[in-house]
């Protein structure tokens, strides 16, 4: 044979090879037994192997999210295949680019109900932003590599290349990526329309109550996005809330950053959302849990939607000024422009508009009392921060109560250093993610900040954390309930607490230890800063279980149908300016 002839399997390889692919993340089985026969005769391409598919696709999915780059998956075919179809719509939702590798059984059978077949091209069709049968050998080289164009350009997302067992025993011919021509029929516009950029800029100039909301889209368009997100917020001097998924596209710690937006965003994040007159929305898509009820989403706004999808457009808001591209670029032919105009804000309007803003801040809408011997959860995740702050750390979360209160207290400088499951909700999605995270940060200081209820979902993966040395800390807000669930029983089903509260928790002390891991608890504040610090003490994977108030809920929230001047503020709020609902809550 040439050099350019091999089989199907080796041309996988060799595929994610040119690539640049350095890890993939999966399970073996049958029908790719062939991939796996080459795996082992390479030395190029580590493979971390997972305990259940599922964890295979959120640790793909930590890893390409600290990294920017692709994520790989490879799963066997029919339940393998299946296993990997929440991480694969999580991915979706979020916009994380993956290629997920699935086994198939050989070409005759498939339709014919063979042992592990399922119709997976089908079945994810839903949940990818591309699939792929592949039939011929010959197409197998083109469609990989088409396959991460796909994955990463654009609105980045994953995509799924069905792999029929006889393909990747078959000889054929491999082409390099430079060899392949990318699908014309996808060539996603990432330079903006001047003339929408100069509608844009005109807006800007001329606003009295500005507010940039940005979005992961910054994230995902690179580092130099956030450069220059951060240059026009700076030039500007508007104030900007950031979206659950943007966390870290703006430094927390600048002056103009009005915290996180939406459901459980900041008062004066949310207020401004309401009172704005030029809403600039950078990358996001402006989701139900950010827009509250629609018809009284910023009512006094006009609206500038900067985002590399057309089909976010106008999908939920009315957009006023829409501006198709990449973020980055949109950014930085903003700034050319607001430049070349000799941009300067109308100080009088802004300066009126930020005194609103400071009398929103005074709220303390986040404020917590640690009093008494119970630990609160806010104090824990504060806590938390101050003693990694100053260190290169990366948080996953779970799902939850928790989730929020991260997003809320731990503050962010850089981007690509918080991952968390935003458009699906996924519980179980921190912990495998942190294990992809650690493997492509392996110095890094990686930390899960879980529920008691999220860790156990895919909790078989602290496995491969310690088969694989990983020092992944998990920290767990333990409140023995489903804490959000508990608590929007509370507020909105007359506190029935109907299957919410975990009967029978494992000692997670003891399981640490049983998985070959360190395991710490703290159920009292004074406790608490020793455990931490020991828990960064010890070189290797650490659980640490956090007993905390079962009480406590996530305030501020704005209930599902509300508006954004609708917030629930919680019982502690003394400030008058609101009405009392029947739960006592504060309503603004």
């Amino acid at each position: 044979m040439t050099a350019n002839q091999m089989n199907g399997a080796e041309m996988v390889i060799k595929a994610l090879g040119d690539q640049g692919v350095d890890v993939v993340f999966g399970y073996p089985g049958g029908a790719v037994l062939p991939i796996y026969d080459a795996l082992f005769m390479q030395n190029r391409l580590r493979h971390i192997l997972v305990r259940q598919e599922g964890g295979a696709v959120h640790a793909a999915e930590g890893y390409a999210r600290s990294t920017g780059k692709v994520g790989v998956v490879l799963v066997t075919s029919g339940p393998g295949a299946t296993n990997a179809v929440t991480g694969l719509t999580d991915a979706l939702m979020d916009s994380i680019p993956l290629v997920c590798l699935t086994g198939q059984v050989p070409t005759h059978l498939i339709g014919n109900d063979a042992f592990q077949e399922a119709d997976t091209t089908g079945i994810t069709r839903p949940c990818t932003k591309h699939n792929y049968l592949v039939k011929d050998v010959n197409d197998l080289a083109r469609v990989l590599h088409e396959a991460f164009y796909v994955a990463r350009s654009g609105r980045p997302g994953p995509v799924v290349v069905d792999l029929p067992k006889d393909v990747l025993f078959a000889i054929g011919t491999y082409l390099a990526p430079e060899q392949v021509e990318p699908r014309k029929s996808y060539r996603p516009k990432t330079d903006p329309d001047p003339a929408r950029i100069a509608e844009a800029v005109d807006l800007i100039i001329n606003a009295k109550r500005p507010l940039f909301y940005g979005g992961g889209g910054i994230i995902n368009s690179g580092p130099d996005a956030c450069k220059l997100f951060g240059e026009l917020v700076e030039m500007t001097n508007y104030p900007c809330t950031l979206t659950l998924m943007g966390l870290g596209a703006l430094p927390a710690s600048d002056k103009r950053y009005l915290g996180l937006v939406g459901m459980h965003g900041t008062y004066e994040s949310n207020m401004a959302m309401h009172g704005c007159d030029v809403m600039i929305n950078v990358g996001a898509r402006f989701d139900d849990r950010v827009t509250g009820r629609v018809s009284a989403f910023s009512p006094n706004s006009k609206k500038i939607h900067i985002d590399i999808d057309s089909s976010s457009i106008n999908k939920n808001v009315r957009i006023d000024v829409p501006v198709i591209g990449d973020a980055g670029k949109v950014l930085e032919a903003l700034i050319s422009a607001l430049k070349a105009k000799r941009f300067s804000p109308d100080k009088t309007a802004l300066s009126k508009w930020w005194k609103q803003l400071d009398e929103w801040r005074k709220r303390d809408s986040l404020h917590f009392d640690q009093a008494g011997p119970i630990i609160k959860p806010q104090y824990a995740i504060e806590r938390l921060y101050q003693l990694t702050k100053d260190r290169e750390t990366y948080i996953t979360t779970e799902v939850g109560q928790h989730q929020m209160w991260a997003a809320q207290l731990y503050k962010f400088e850089k981007p690509n250093r918080w991952m968390t499951s935003g458009g699906l909700g996924t519980m179980g999605y921190g912990l495998p993610a942190a294990m992809g995270v650690q493997i492509a940060h392996p110095d890094a200081l990686v930390v899960d900040i879980a529920g008691e209820a999220s860790i156990l979902m895919n909790i078989q993966e602290m496995s491969t954390i310690c088969q694989y040395r990983l020092p992944v800390k998990i920290f767990i807000v333990n409140n023995q309930y489903m804490g959000m669930v508990r608590q929007w029983q509370e507020l909105l089903h007359g506190g029935r607490y109907s299957e919410s509260y975990s009967e029978s928790l494992p000692d997670f002390v003891k399981l640490a230890e049983a998985f070959g891991a360190s395991g710490l608890r703290a159920s009292k504040p004074e406790e608490l800063d020793d455990v931490i610090k020991q828990m960064l003490a010890i070189p290797g994977p650490v659980i640490v279980d956090v007993a905390v108030d079962q009480k406590e809920n996530c305030f501020p929230m704005i209930p599902s149908g509300a508006a954004h001047n609708e917030m629930i503020l919680g019982p502690s709020d003394k400030q008058s300016g609101g009405s009392v609902s029947e739960e006592g809550m504060v309503l603004v």
